[in-house]
Formats: structure tokens, C-alpha cells, sequence
């Protein structure tokens, strides 16, 4: 595995510090907003205590590069890129996860995608952050977009064996996704079982809405929450205070356990 570049080795730092990060997922749709106001975003979720912005989503498409630059202009914590596809990429974004969809059924969102933009990535110099991706139960537009075998969530043992395979093959760390705007979030037991079993970064997200929510899940043993739709849906209303918030619990919860 090749050493870690400096957006990965400032994550992995927080990781040390606070026993867990933060990362804000913003969609870069024009539907949704514009790229401006994914600037607008970013801005508050920094000052609101998360430490990066990833920038990406199963069905991006359009503005992605004028939303990360909007965003490089508001804040100066890392831009990452979270690629539903090769045309995920920026070359102004300052790190790209390069991901793998393991329990996908198409080898596409396995390796076909990445080696088509394994080429892009070295030109625009971004730093790759490799992630093994898992989609579970219900999944949303990820698990349909990925045609992914969604992971029961009462068979734990099953995510077990796949966050192992990722650490033994080389994944700097592992993304259990339920599914952006899920109604059900990753299930404790679950979270608990993989991270005390693998040794890489456990991040989790999809369905984390409420500060208690996130307390769990940085209780059960995750090392990175990801939010999304939450913070789209009322970070630009409440200037980040509910954000703020789910730092202060997850962090409290995770500095208890």
C-alpha cells in the first residue's frame, strides 16, 4: 500500500485526536442547488465542526468541478471527491476516494470504472483515497445505481467477511453506506462486529439524521461519520446549529466509550 498522501494522513490525525471525524457529503446537482450554494454549504459545516467536504453522488452529474471550486473558495478543509462514476472527477478537488463497490453483481463498480479513471486521476494529481465501498439493506439510489447485493442487516457476519477481505486487499479503510436519505441507518450490531474485527478506519453513513443517532454509531465503533441529506435539508435554515450538535455528540460519545 503506498504511504498515505496528506488529506488522508489529516483525517487519519483527527481520527488520533478526537477518536472520530466528521465528513459532509454534498451532491453536486443542479436540481438540488446551485454551485454556489454548495459553497454556501461547505462554509457552514466547517464553521459547524465537520472536517471535510466530499462532493459526489450516484446521479451527479454537470456542475461537479464549478461545486468543488465554489467550495475550495469557502473552506480550508479538504475537498474530497465521492464519484458515482467516472465522470465524478475534478481536477480542483484536493483527494478523490478511489472505490470499490465490493458487493456489486457488475465487475463495472468493481474495477472496470476505476481502471477507466485510474489515468485521469495521475494527470490531475489528485491524491487517491482507496475505499472499500459497502452498500446495506435498504441501499437507495446507491444500491439500484451500483446493482449491489444489499448486505442483510441481520446477518452482521456477512459485512464481517467483506470489510476483512477489503483490509487484506489493501483498502486504506471501509464505507458501510445503508443509502443517502435511508429511513433505516447501519445497524449497531453490525458496526459494532466489523470494528472490532478489522484494523483499517470504519466509516459509516446513510440515515444518520439526529445527534442521538450519531452518538450510537460513534458509540458502536465508527472512526468517520458521513451526513448528507440532513445537512442539505436544513443546514442553510439553522446555520449549521443542528450540525453542530451531532459533532458535539458523537465526539462526547466517543470520548465515553
Amino acid at each position: 500500500m503506498p504511504n498515505p498522501g496528506p488529506t488522508w494522513k489529516r483525517i487519519l490525525k483527527i481520527i488520533e485526536e478526537e477518536r472520530i471525524a466528521h465528513l459532509t457529503l454534498i451532491d453536486p446537482d443542479p436540481i438540488k442547488q446551485s454551485a454556489d450554494t454548495a459553497g454556501q454549504i461547505a462554509s457552514l459545516a466547517e464553521k459547524a465542526g465537520s472536517n471535510g467536504i466530499m462532493v459526489g453522488g450516484s446521479t451527479a452529474f454537470g456542475i461537479i468541478d464549478e461545486s468543488v471550486q465554489a467550495i475550495k473558495k469557502q473552506v480550508d478543509i479538504p475537498v474530497i471527491l465521492f464519484p458515482g462514476n467516472v465522470s465524478g472527477l475534478s481536477r480542483s478537488a484536493d483527494a478523490v476516494f478511489f472505490m470499490s463497490l465490493l458487493n456489486s453483481r457488475k465487475t463495472y463498480w468493481i474495477i472496470e470504472a476505476q481502471t477507466l479513471a485510474a489515468r485521469h486521476i495521475k494527470s490531475y494529481n489528485l491524491e487517491p483515497i482507496s475505499m472499500g465501498y459497502l452498500i446495506v439493506q435498504p441501499g437507495g439510489t446507491a444500491g439500484f445505481i451500483g446493482d449491489a447485493r444489499l448486505l442483510p442487516r441481520d446477518k452482521p457476519e456477512i459485512t464481517v467477511g467483506y470489510s476483512l477481505a477489503a483490509q487484506y486487499m489493501g483498502f486504506q479503510f471501509v464505507y458501510l453506506e445503508a443509502g443517502s436519505g435511508a429511513e433505516n441507518v447501519v445497524p449497531i450490531p453490525m458496526i459494532k462486529l466489523v470494528s472490532h474485527t478489522i484494523d483499517i478506519p470504519l466509516a459509516v453513513g446513510g440515515g444518520i439524521y439526529s445527534p442521538e443517532q450519531a452518538a450510537a454509531t460513534a458509540a458502536a465503533g465508527a472512526d468517520i461519520i458521513v451526513q448528507g441529506t440532513i445537512i442539505e435539508r436544513t443546514i442553510m435554515d439553522d446555520k449549521g446549529k443542528q450540525l453542530a450538535e451531532t459533532i458535539k455528540a458523537m465526539r462526547a460519545a466517543k470520548k465515553k466509550g
